[in-house]
């Protein structure tokens, strides 16, 4: 599961980030999930609960925004919006596509005290 790993990773950067805010607590934290990242969302959850136990994530409030996909085609150059990663593009069919959103995993904000 990839999520755990995911999950710790984004426990060392707000740890790091508090840290350097001398804060002893993080209230909240933002995240940036894109909804083609290949994360799976349940398991993602269940990697949370485990990941922030006994850490000053532990109480943090979780907001999760899930960016929509987007893409580019390359034969015809429309934007349209993307459900899966291999998705044809709805003007030509073409399959060269570049994708411009929904990829993302960052955190966008943390809250501390």
């Amino acid at each position: 599961m990839h999520e755990l790993s995911i999950v710790m990773s984004i426990v060392d950067i707000a740890l790091e980030q508090a840290a350097k805010k001398d804060a002893a607590v993080i209230d909240e934290i933002e995240l940036d999930i894109g909804c083609l990242s290949t994360i799976e969302m349940n398991a993602f959850e269940f990697a949370w609960k485990q990941g922030v136990k006994r850490t000053i994530l532990e109480r943090a409030v979780k907001k999760v925004n899930r960016i929509k996909g987007k893409g580019n085609c390359s034969d015809c150059d429309h934007t349209f919006e993307l459900e899966n990663l291999y998705d044809a593009c709805p003007f030509c069919g073409g399959y060269l596509i570049g994708i411009t959103a929904g990829k993302e995993l960052r955190v966008k904000s943390l809250v501390v005290s």
